[in-house]
């Protein structure tokens, strides 16, 4: 597949990084230095230019491309190129915007702006955040097989009762799969007499009612109802579709917005919200108002240096749990290290999102874990996949690389996969493997 990406940030490099080794990738971005640094990085193709200009476009290949994938921070920048593009040739096109008006619009045709699909990363941060929230000590949520499978990554605490126990022993859900671990940066493939430590980050794939279980079985935090208090520091796009999400679940939470306009409009659009319009880095305030007393705060501010700042205050005043927007990949891993719950990075969000799109056809859905090291796969087995008629345990025998089958469905009923499961045609199995095995896998659906 012949693909142009425009932008060579942190959404447009990850796409590129995800496509290079199996597609023919060009990648256009404005900055020349940029453009000849993600050459060397990668093996794609740069150009140094105006993704919206018809005759850099041109130079790219799009008239022959499959693909445009248009990521750059700028809107209408991602909107013009879709459109350019549709005007010489027809690839399938891809726009990244921010603006959930803009993504209003092209759903109600679904041909407007000339894209074919697109990701709003203001609102998939927004739900990421609302599916984080609702589940105690998850850092990571994502759904699969329709909702009927959930994949959640937990960071277990120090005194967790899982801590020090093997997987068998932890393993107490009857449709819940131990599908990795991350310790000191390193993946670990559990086996039953694997030892869970504290620290650990663990992946577990099963039924939303099993993971829950577990989540309510490692911290002592109850999943969050009316009675709770949920403080969002920001009334940015992204704490509003937050705050409006949460609403929709039944909670009221409480929203601190800084600009009187902001504040008023958010007042009026979140009926079940109490707006707040205050300096949210105003500590006096946020004690007065009982910050210290909410059992998750959201920093949802414009910058990540005010995040973290909001952050450090909420977590020295005594919040339970913080999760805080980071901008800039290369500071998800700080805002960690000072003790922020969850970090997440709307880029990442949105590349993710996009590149589940470039595998559609093969792969139904996907997560990305831990920088990138494993993925989480949704596959459909074809009739003619390799991986039918065979059981579980000669299929991990085959494969190259350690690969967990987290979960099955078949003709929409969930079966907890055992060694001795044999795949059928149509069954929808949701798999933890190495990211560098992504493609063999595919390739074998």
């Amino acid at each position: 597949m012949h693909v142009v990406i425009i932008g060579a940030g942190e959404v447009g490099t990850s796409i590129a990084e995800s496509l290079d080794d199996s597609h023919d990738v060009v990648v256009i971005d404005v900055d020349q230095a940029r453009a000849d640094q993600l050459k060397y990085e990668l093996d794609v193709m740069t150009l140094a230019g105006d993704g919206t200009s018809l005759s850099v476009l041109q130079e790219a290949g799009v008239a022959d491309a499959d693909m445009l994938i248009a990521s750059t921070d700028d809107d209408r920048t991602n909107l013009v190129a879709c459109e350019t593009a549709k005007t010489v040739s027809d690839p399938f096109t891809i726009a990244r915007v921010k603006s959930v008006e803009y993504l209003r619009t092209w759903e109600m045709t679904e041909a407007a702006f000339g894209v074919d699909f697109m990701v709003c990363s203001d609102l998939l941060t927004a739900e990421n955040i609302v599916r984080v929230v609702g589940l105690p000590a998850a850092v990571d949520v994502d759904p699969f097989a329709g909702g009927r499978i959930q994949m959640a990554e937990f960071e277990i605490a120090d005194g967790s009762p899982v801590d020090g126990q093997t997987v068998a022993e932890a393993d107490r859900f009857e449709s819940l799969t131990f599908a990795g671990l991350f310790r000191d940066g390193e993946m670990i493939l559990p086996q039953g007499s694997t030892e869970i430590r504290a620290g650990d980050r663990a992946v577990v794939i099963g039924s939303p009612e099993s993971v829950q279980g577990f989540a309510d079985d490692i911290s002592p935090e109850a999943t969050p109802d009316e009675a709770d208090e949920i403080v969002i520091i920001g009334g940015s796009e992204i704490g509003y579709h937050t705050a409006r999400l949460l609403e929709k679940r039944g909670l009221k939470p409480r929203i601190i917005e800084r600009d009187h306009d902001r504040a008023r409009y958010l007042a009026e659009e979140l009926p079940k919200t109490l707006v707040m319009e205050h300096d949210a880095t105003d500590t006096e305030f946020l004690a007065r108002e009982h910050v210290d007393e909410a059992d998750i705060v959201v920093a949802a501010l414009d910058s990540d240096e005010k995040n973290l700042l909001v952050s450090i205050l909420a977590k020295r005043l005594g919040t339970d749990r913080v999760v805080a927007i980071v901008d800039s990949g290369d500071y998800v891993t700080v805002f960690e290290e000072i003790g922020v719950d969850v970090a997440i990075n709307p880029r990442q969000v949105t590349a993710e999102e996009i590149t589940r799109f470039t595998h559609e056809g093969v792969a139904e859905n996907l997560s990305v874990l831990e920088n990138d090291q494993a993925e989480v796969l949704e596959l459909e087995l074809s009739p003619d996949s390799s991986l039918v008629g065979k059981p579980i345990r000669d299929i991990s025998a085959e494969f190259d690389s350690d690969i967990v089958i987290g979960a099955v469905t078949r003709n929409g009923d969930q079966i907890t996969p055992r060694g001795d499961t044999v795949l059928e045609a149509g069954d929808h199995v949701v798999v933890f493997v190495e990211t560098a095995c992504v493609e063999a896998l595919m390739s074998m659906a």
